[in-house]
């Protein structure tokens, strides 16, 4: 099975954890991590991690708030040393123009989503098909249906850590009550716009802020318009 990593969530938590540490014992956490989960825990054939790079194409699409500007915490004292050991050894891609995130939905959609995704980022949800949860170490299978209600609970609720402005008042349990009679996309795009109270700005903004991109450059659009 081939592996998609998210390389930014070893960079923080690896980093924050070894702010004390010397570069020698870094590297070794970052080999020994990476080794355990694709050797050991997976099994992997092949593999292939992603970095978020400069710029990012959800900076011109929000209006609400910043996306992501409610970031001010400071960065682990070795992340870029642990991201440029990533790239040299372990031949991670820097992705410029959009996140991580994108280019590994791109490539699981690429391989018919039959390749393992390891984070521990929900937003992958969104996504059909294996989803390894690198810190608890539990597998989770997604379906079609799974991955659409996923995506669009997220459209109502928003994203507090990416500074994505949901509903007030919305959290998880009363967006699935919203979303509960319906199967399409389409059906639950018109249901958010209702939730809104007819704001499809706000619900096309949010769900261009949350979209993992399929296809390169790939922008959301609503059902019946793409």
């Amino acid at each position: 099975m081939h592996v998609l990593i998210d390389g930014d969530i070893i960079g923080y938590r690896i980093g924050f954890s070894t702010e004390e540490e010397n570069e020698k014992i870094v590297v070794s956490r970052v080999a020994t991590f990476i080794e355990s989960m694709l050797w050991e825990d997976l099994d992997a054939e092949t593999y292939q991690g992603y970095l978020t790079g400069s710029g990012n194409f959800r900076n011109d699409i929000a209006r609400t708030a910043p996306y992501k500007g409610n970031r001010t915490a400071p960065k682990p004292k070795h992340l870029q040393f642990i991201r440029d050991y990533l790239v040299s050894a372990w031949d991670f891609r820097i992705s410029e123009g959009e996140e991580a995130d994108d280019s590994i939905a791109i490539e699981h959609t690429s391989r018919n989503h039959e390749s393992i995704i390891a984070s521990i980022d929900k937003d992958f949800l969104q996504l059909p098909g294996k989803h390894w949860n690198f810190v608890k170490k539990e597998m989770t299978e997604v379906n079609e249906a799974e991955a659409l209600l996923n995506f669009y609970r997220q459209v109502l609720t928003g994203d507090r850590v990416d500074n994505i402005i949901g509903l007030k008042g919305i959290g998880p349990v009363k967006a699935d009550k919203i979303l509960a009679n319906y199967t399409s996309g389409a059906e639950m795009y018109f249901a958010c716009i209702e939730a809104y109270g007819g704001s499809e700005e706000r619900v096309i903004e949010n769900c261009r802020l949350l979209w993992l991109r399929r296809t390169v450059g790939e922008i959301w659009q609503p059902p019946g318009m793409v």
